[in-house]
């Protein structure tokens, strides 16, 4: 696991003294990804400079060291991330007569791309990978990112300067970056809380799409300033989630019940057992959920000595998980470490968020997620992560809430839908109180949150047209982003919408498959890598092995939900290692009291950077409607931590911007 950088100035304004500093400067602000070695590389002739900060896993020899050039010389590598079948591909590449210095994946993925080329070698990888290389004799350059989005790869024009780097530090301490904010993708964090590929809150840089090549020559890069659709143009799929989901529903499994879990308990030990490989000590991340469980049953039964578990634990009502990982770790007879935390530990992160995650991003699990990530760097440079199993095994609330939905909408003629929506648009306060005296009535598991909330979203999912639309508002942050903004966008959609009515199953599926293409790079994967890398930890995700993947979309929906209960399968598989009853519960989720934190100790932080006078100076946001929004929220007239949560992280991503910034002139001018 590490961290990569470089440039491509086919100008050449600058000599080699000038590129190294340039390429040491970028590599640096990533030291946090590869604190154990760094390295530089620069083609003088064709003017790319190549970058590389190590985080030792696999050879900790000097063997591994990156950039790294092939047996022939031909291909230089820049890499982060893993290959996990490494050994078997080095095997079979000995047997063709390939000679290897050491035993590092990075030697494998240079010796597959001379024997099989690129295209080949990158079907026969099975990791989570982003990485450059540059083909010195066709003086070509090419990016790519893994299957699932788990590595980051940031790329795009610095002036006539092409770039490219893990994350976007690297990009925006270049000296001469005047990049300026997107407001597409301000718009889309507030309606997501995240920027999804292939934006980012740049424009002139992208986020390289999941399961892609781009592939670069000189002249693309001379005239790439000029065409900022050159980087979808010159991308290539090498694999698709999308293609997997439709595959997989061609050729569904026709297997019993007993079959179904054999042949997914096989599969996931293989993945996991890959990923316990490595010449550094490895551990797992534990919450007491299914996902985790799982993997770290999984990875215990496959282990002589017991794995080391990590929970955080709060004590805050409702928001503490520790104690169901404590049971599930004595159980498996996990080496376990806990750390319960305070709300000032959790608030003590979050003045360091905007740094941490380089661009603005609000999923508020960001703050335990980080702090668990710190426990488990201080025993373990590897970490197992149970990520990825909601998304394929339908395991949120919300898809079970859409299924129902969408089973009473279809019995609705659509006139009477939106004679419905506009009755609750225009009398939401009669429904509303309605709804809460009823609320008071049930038991406390089946008690509405926010029932104000579950007015506004019955309204919209009413009058929405189409059901990508609806999928969307299932996970919406902020009903209505735009009417924040000063300069309205429309809301940014990822794929392509599908109007007209679906069979609730249909609509489930397509559900599954956007938060597989959008929700979880985006927003997932993303949390979890720059939270592990902050700490110079890397988070493993056996669930997201791509066979897996594959695999679960072959799965009927009738072994994923059953008797109101999604990851019904994966349930299954778990009974063999862990009873039931230690994991009998509602689905919590990662989650931190965000809206209470506001009203409370949060609350001075959060007024500073909603101030009225510095929201009209920013020119971003309409500072009324912002600030009436603040003041009901720590009024406790609405519930609105979430959407108040996207507008501060990047309200605050402004301030430390700009603090950033500031230093640096500062030394430039020194």
């Amino acid at each position: 696991m590490c961290g990569i950088a470089g440039f491509w100035d086919v100008p050449q304004r600058v000599g080699a003294e000038g590129a190294t500093a340039t390429l040491t400067r970028m590599t640096g602000a990533l030291a946090h990804r590869g604190p154990d070695d760094a390295g530089a590389w620069y083609d003088p002739a064709a003017g790319l400079a190549l970058g590389h900060r190590r985080l030792a896993i696999v050879d900790l020899s000097p063997e591994g060291h990156q950039p790294m050039t092939s047996a022939s010389g031909r291909y230089v590598l820049v890499f982060n991330g893993e290959v996990y079948n490494h050994a078997r591909l080095r095997k079979e590449l000995a047997g063709l007569g390939a000679a290897f210095r050491g035993h590092s994946d990075t030697e494998v993925m240079l010796a597959a791309i001379e024997r099989w080329g690129l295209a080949h070698a990158l079907s026969r990888f099975n990791g989570m990978f982003a990485f450059a290389l540059w083909d010195r004799r066709e003086r070509a350059l090419s990016l790519v990112r893994d299957r699932l989005g788990i590595k980051p790869l940031y790329c795009g024009w610095v002036g006539r300067r092409f770039v490219f780097a893990s994350e976007l530090k690297a990009i925006t301490l270049l000296p001469d970056f005047a990049n300026p904010v997107d407001p597409d993708a301000l718009a889309a964090l507030l309606g997501q809380g995240y920027i999804p590929a292939p934006r980012s809150i740049y424009r002139g840089l992208a986020k390289l799409v999941p399961g892609t090549t781009l592939t670069l020559s000189a002249d693309d890069v001379a005239r790439g300033a000029h065409d900022t659709e050159l980087v979808a143009a010159r991308s290539e799929t090498f694999w698709s989630a999308r293609a997997a989901a439709r595959a997989g529903q061609r050729d569904a499994l026709d297997a019993s019940d007993a079959e179904a879990v054999a042949e997914l308990d096989h599969l996931l030990r293989d993945a996991v057992a890959l990923r316990l490989r490595a010449d550094v000590p490895v551990g797992a991340f534990l919450s007491g959920g299914i996902d985790s469980s799982l993997v770290v049953a999984l990875a215990q039964a496959q282990s002589t000595r017991p794995i080391q578990t990590f929970a955080i634990g709060f004590r805050e009502t409702g928001y503490d998980e520790a104690r169901y990982a404590r049971a599930v770790a004595q159980h498996l007879h996990t080496d376990h470490h806990e750390l319960y935390v305070g709300a000032q530990d959790a608030l003590d992160v979050v003045p360091r968020l905007p740094a941490l995650f380089d661009e603005p991003f609000a999923d508020a699990s960001q703050i335990p997620t980080f702090l668990v990530a710190q426990l488990a760097r201080g025993s373990v440079t590897v970490s197992l992560s149970g990520d990825g199993g909601d998304e394929l095994f339908a395991g949120y609330r919300r898809y079970l809430s859409a299924r129902t939905f969408e089973r009473a909408l279809g019995a609705l003629p659509r006139a009477v839908q939106v004679r419905v929506a506009h009755t609750l648009g225009r009398h939401p306060g009669v429904y509303e109180s309605v709804l809460a005296a009823c609320n008071v009535c049930l038991p406390g598991r089946i008690r509405l949150r926010r029932p104000r909330a579950k007015v506004a979203l019955l309204a919209d999912l009413l009058q929405a047209g189409s059901i990508d639309a609806r999928a969307r508002l299932w996970r919406a942050h902020a009903r209505d982003p735009a009417r924040l903004l000063r300069q309205p966008r429309a809301h940014v959609v990822a794929g392509p919408a599908a109007a007209g009515r679906h069979a609730p199953d249909a609509a489930l599926r397509r559900m599954l498959v956007a938060d597989l293409v959008d929700y979880l790079p985006g927003d997932i994967l993303a949390k979890v890598d720059r939270a592990s890398m902050a700490v110079g930890l890397e988070a493993r995700v056996p669930l997201l092995d791509h066979r897996v993947v594959e695999h679960a979309w072959r799965v009927p929906l009738g072994q994923k939900i059953r008797r109101g209960q999604g990851k019904w399968l994966l349930r299954r598989v778990l009974d063999h290692y862990v009873p039931a009853r230690l994991l009998d519960r509602p689905k919590q989720g990662f989650s931190v009291p965000i809206g209470a934190w506001l009203r409370g100790p949060l609350r001075e932080w959060a007024d500073a950077l909603l101030d009225a006078t510095h929201l009209r100076e920013q020119g971003w946001f309409e500072p009324q409607r912002v600030r009436q929004l603040f003041v009901d929220h720590v009024a406790g007239r609405v519930d609105e931590g979430a959407c108040l949560w996207d507008v501060l992280m990047f309200q605050a991503w402004l301030v430390e911007t700009a603090r950033t910034h500031a230093q640096l002139h500062t030394r430039v001018a020194a």
